[in-house]
């Protein structure tokens, strides 16, 4: 019996004991890559026979893909579960838990311990096992895990369902190896993998001719792409790769990490109109002894200089960074350096959040923790600092014109759509709902600190 056979053989398994209308439903928590990684997993459930539900009360299996890079992702899973349990009481229901909270020893062990609802647990790793081990459940009535802590090269081969029809995410590697003091995601996602060149390239050339337009190129460090056996390839070389595929009209990507972004990489966004103008490139912290003891690698006069050079090329680039408030030992002085660098840098955009110890980690073990009062405090100060930025950014493009990929209707007003531009800003406008998924000139009319406004410029 050959791969096909075998497969097919599984599916018809879980149908017979599932039946032929059994639905599933995904909770997804965390970053793109955990986005992505549920596509991957919708796919391979339709593979299975199983349908896909927006309806939670509809499932037959619930799956929550999980994030564990803050306390606070892994309480909402937790309360998650617990409402499960009651759900499960009524009827017969299949839980399983899989992602980054899974790798984890700690985070398994408790929900094995607490959560006997939960029927399967499985890895990030081995997301193409899905339906062994549904099976295997199906078949034992027992709870079945299943982790793997070395990427499967099976995984990068999954199709997946994607989201959106114009737009996608690519994996373009796996894993990380830099070891910030605070981060946790080399031991759950692994040392680094680089998915060859050619894989990337033909996987976004099937993108493009199903019409996707836009791209988002993954990776826990997109700069530091390294395909192996292909001698000095580099992540520079593949934008510039992507941009020569006809049909393709926008290309990003993250994370980028500030010690390993080229000069080459910056001078790109100069060269390629493909590449959108819009750089997340992360500080976590504008203190050179709080850098130093993250473990980052960089100074803030390094990430000042790259910042320097790239508006000198691109003068209007859209800047987005994440920031971590209250880092071990950070004292107001440390504070008042990175709120002197936001001002300086002025972003467009951040993700923020308060510093949340996770076990297994270097800071986790710092005994001089800030206090949660004091992290709030800063916390708020540095809210207070950026939103009037954000707002003046975007007050700034008032009467311009900006090419907007229209995603969808606005969630607030069913008159208006909601759509990117070129530099990541939200926009919303009225429209006719056949815009969704084409890209449109938009004339901005008004701006505040998260959103712009606009009307349609018609041809």
């Amino acid at each position: 019996m050959n791969y096909i056979d075998q497969e097919d053989a599984l599916n018809y398994a879980i149908k017979e004991k599932l039946g032929s209308n059994a639905k599933y439903h995904i909770m997804t928590y965390g970053c793109q890559m955990n986005e992505h990684d549920s596509e991957k997993i919708s796919w391979v459930l339709d593979q299975a026979g199983l349908q896909a539900t927006d309806q939670i009360d509809e499932a037959d299996l619930i799956l929550l893909n999980t994030c564990s890079i803050r306390h606070s992702a892994e309480n909402k899973v937790y309360g998650k579960l617990g409402e499960l349990k009651a759900k499960k009481r009524e009827r017969n229901l299949i839980i399983a838990v899989c992602g980054c909270m899974m790798q984890r020893k700690e985070s398994r062990e408790l929900v094995l311990e607490k959560f006997k609802q939960v029927d399967i647990i499985f890895g990030t790793n081995n997301i193409h096992k899905l339906p062994d081990l549904l099976l295997q459940h199906l078949e034992t009535g027992d709870r079945i895990v299943n982790i793997e802590h070395s990427f499967q090269a099976t995984d990068d081969q999954l199709w997946a369902n994607r989201y959106f029809s114009y737009k996608s995410f690519v994996n373009i590697m796996y894993g990380c190896n830099n070891f910030c003091s605070y981060c946790i995601v080399p031991f759950t996602r692994g040392r680094e993998v680089s998915r060859p060149s050619k894989d990337i390239l033909e996987e976004v050339q099937t993108l493009v001719d199903s019409g996707v337009l836009e791209i988002t190129l993954l990776g826990q460090n997109v700069n530091s792409y390294r395909p192996g056996l292909e001698g000095d390839y580099n992540f520079t070389r593949l934008i510039y790769d992507l941009a020569e595929i006809q049909g393709l009209e926008r290309i990003r990507f993250m994370t980028s990490h500030p010690k390993d972004i080229s000069d080459e990489l910056l001078k790109a966004f100069k060269d390629l109109d493909k590449l959108c103008n819009f750089l997340h490139l992360p500080i976590q912290a504008g203190s050179n002894r709080v850098l130093e003891k993250m473990n980052r690698k960089y100074t803030r006069e390094d990430y000042l200089r790259k910042i320097y050079r790239l508006r000198d090329l691109v003068p209007d680039i859209a800047l987005c960074t994440d920031i971590m408030v209250g880092f071990p030992e950070e004292s107001e002085e440390d504070f008042q350096d990175t709120l002197d660098l936001v001002r300086e840098v002025e972003y467009d955009a951040a993700f923020t959040f308060l510093y949340s110890p996770r076990e297994g980690t270097k800071a986790a073990r710092n005994p001089n923790q800030v206090s949660q009062e004091i992290k709030k405090d800063r916390f708020d100060r540095l809210l207070d600092t950026m939103y009037p930025i954000f707002e003046k950014k975007n007050k700034a493009l008032i009467g311009k014109t900006l090419d907007v990929l229209v995603e969808g209707e606005s969630k607030h007003n069913g008159r208006m759509l909601s759509g990117r531009s070129d530099g990541f800003k939200l926009v919303h406008f009225e429209g006719e709902k056949d815009l969704i998924g084409k890209i449109v000139p938009v004339k901005i009319q008004e701006a505040n600190s998260f959103n712009l406004g606009g009307e349609r410029i018609h041809d």
